[in-house]
């Protein structure tokens, strides 16, 4: 249910929590990861001591799924956000702060890796000006357009909390995002008795300010729970050949049997069908420069 490093909260079938830490030999399995448990596990325990309800992890139970993202601290490692997902969403703000599209798109991708579906919903729809919501609704409309269900949201304003809501019921999902995007307003929104932290974006430099410390899941409802994870600043991708990228993009993937050759990286090959696509309006500018940032492997995963 939470993590914090070296301690897990366990919660049994009986929705007894325990304070759990792991058996040393997980630590030499060589894991290249910082974190060998993330919130959504299923595990095996032994109580340690009934008094403070402490225990030990013996086995953590094959993953139907995790997302994982490069380790901000160890180039080499992967830090996981959630595993055992239904599905994920993402909250982003076009102001107060900024979500890039890059990051968007870099989070779709290691969500489809993993066969993860995912939901974008805009928040803080109440402070843009008619600009703002125009330029809004024409993101909405580019994700729409590729198979992404997406969702206008004012945590403050009580816009689409209900369907924000009804996008949970009866799911395990990954609540990610930017510190400051609003996941704690939204969530107190529809479950006020969580009373989750909260806290002004930073105006000096239009960033959010970390509210969440741990990743840690709640329950909403009978089978209905979120992950809450900290705000991602960045999402570097972890495990994925340049060849594959393109297969995490559905609008990509639908034309790769399209290009001349078959190991074609639609970069600078002649025939290729991504391209023309690209040329054509057929695939958004914005999606294929995010592509070549992954491909080329530089830095910007912002």
């Amino acid at each position: 249910m939470r993590s914090t490093g070296s301690w897990y909260e366990i919660r049994n079938p009986d929705g007894h929590i325990f304070q759990g830490r792991l058996k040393g030999k997980f630590k030499l399995k060589g894991l290249k990861v910082t974190n060998p448990i993330a919130v959504g596990d299923r595990v095996l325990f032994e109580v340690e001591d009934k008094v403070e309800n402490t225990a030990i992890i013996s086995d953590i139970l094959p993953r139907d799924n995790y997302i994982i993202r490069q380790s901000v601290h160890k180039t080499a490692h992967g830090h996981m956000l959630a595993a055992n997902l239904d599905q994920a969403v993402l909250l982003v703000t076009l102001a107060m702060p900024r979500t890039s599209l890059g990051f968007i798109d870099r989070f779709l991708v290691s969500a489809e890796s993993f066969r993860i579906s995912t939901t974008i919903v805009f928040n803080k729809s109440d402070i843009l000006n008619d600009e703002g919501l125009e330029f809004q609704q024409e993101i909405i409309d580019l994700y729409e357009r590729i198979g992404y269900n997406c969702l206008s949201t004012s945590a403050t304003e009580g816009v689409g909390v209900e369907a924000f809501r009804q996008l949970l019921d009866h799911k395990i999902t990954l609540l990610a995002g930017h510190s400051g995007v609003g996941k704690s307003s939204l969530v107190n929104a529809i479950e006020p008795t969580l009373n989750l932290r909260t806290k002004e974006v930073s105006t000096f430099a239009n960033k959010g300010v970390h509210t969440t410390t741990f990743a840690e899941m709640f329950e909403l409802a009978p089978e209905t729970y979120i992950i809450d994870t900290p705000g991602i600043k960045e999402l570097g991708l972890m495990n994925t050949a340049k060849e594959e990228v393109s297969h995490y993009f559905p609008e990509m993937r639908d034309r790769l049997n399209q290009c001349r050759f078959h190991n074609c990286l639609h970069f600078n090959e002649p025939g290729c069908a991504i391209k023309l696509a690209v040329a054509e309006n057929e695939i958004a500018e914005s999606r294929y420069m995010s592509y070549l940032s992954m491909i080329e492997g530089g830095d910007n995963r912002r």
